[in-house]
């Protein structure tokens, strides 16, 4: 049986066969929030079902290939369609692109999700910037024998979420007239719409938020030395606060609309730290 590192290398092999670029920002972009794509140039693109040992994606919204390209200038490397532990794969299934990127050269990642809101200040369409996060998901895919060549046994996450990318977004925002928040993700297992108790219960933790992602790939990120920027589409109120009963093509739908100013500021994050 391969392990993980040998997978990964044949998996890097694959992809710098294809594209002959360097970048040192990846983006993993959430439910509804593709848009991004339309506005990079020189696009390329490597569908996973191509590249070795990579787990394929099943959720609608989720195109599933890698997308090399440059925006204002600055290459970078986005995964359209991202992998989930309610898809029935593991932890380092649903982190490998995060390993992959690393050792095609990435150093920053900007990790986005659409997510229901429990802090009641937001609303559909409310921007947040994730400034920490509580891990629900009962697993996480450091478990297991540590390969140094990866990371730490233990590693810090005193900051998963780098301050200064924070700053930068801020004052990104601020600049071009974005509106956004700010608070704690919290990563649920899933695949369904939480209930009413544990909404109450993910709130009394300190949660403005809640998704079904993201927290496996900060994990991995901060692990690897990768420094990490999240920022979150509120698409729904949560169960209990929202009268209305979830769907996933409403959570699409309400990501769509918060596209224009997600992807001009996430354009303008990128030209600020490339």
């Amino acid at each position: 049986m391969k392990k993980m590192y040998d997978k990964i290398m044949e998996s890097v092999e694959y992809i710098e066969n294809k594209v002959d670029l360097n970048p040192k920002i990846g983006i993993i972009l959430g439910s509804g929030l593709g848009n991004l794509i339309n506005g990079m140039e020189d696009k390329k693109y490597i569908n996973y079902n191509e590249i070795p040992n990579c787990p394929q994606t099943t959720v609608e919204g989720h195109e599933g290939r890698l997308v090399y390209g440059t925006i204002n200038g600055v290459t970078v490397l986005a995964m359209q369609g991202r992998f989930h532990y309610y898809e029935g794969y593991t932890m380092k299934e649903v982190v490998y692109p995060v390993f992959v990127m690393k050792y095609l050269g990435v150093e920053k990642l900007i990790v986005t999700n659409s997510c229901g809101g429990i802090n009641t200040s937001f609303k559909p369409g409310t921007l947040m910037i994730i400034n920490d996060f509580i891990n629900l998901f009962g697993d996480n895919p450091l478990i297991g024998i540590n390969d140094k060549r990866f990371g730490p046994r233990f590693p810090d996450m005193t900051e998963p979420y780098k301050l200064d990318l924070i700053d930068k977004a801020k004052k990104t925002a601020n600049k071009i007239g974005v509106e956004y928040t700010e608070g704690v993700y919290a990563g649920f297992m899933g695949p369904y719409y939480e209930t009413a108790a544990e909404i109450r219960s993910i709130g009394g933790q300190g949660a403005d938020a809640v998704g079904m992602s993201t927290v496996p790939e900060t994990i991995a990120a901060n692990y690897l030395g990768i420094d990490v920027l999240g920022i979150s589409c509120i698409t729904n109120m949560a169960t209990g606060i929202q009268k209305q009963k979830h769907s996933h093509e409403r959570v699409v739908e309400i990501a769509n609309k918060a596209s224009e100013d997600f992807c001009s500021w996430v354009t303008k994050i990128i030209e600020e730290i490339g």
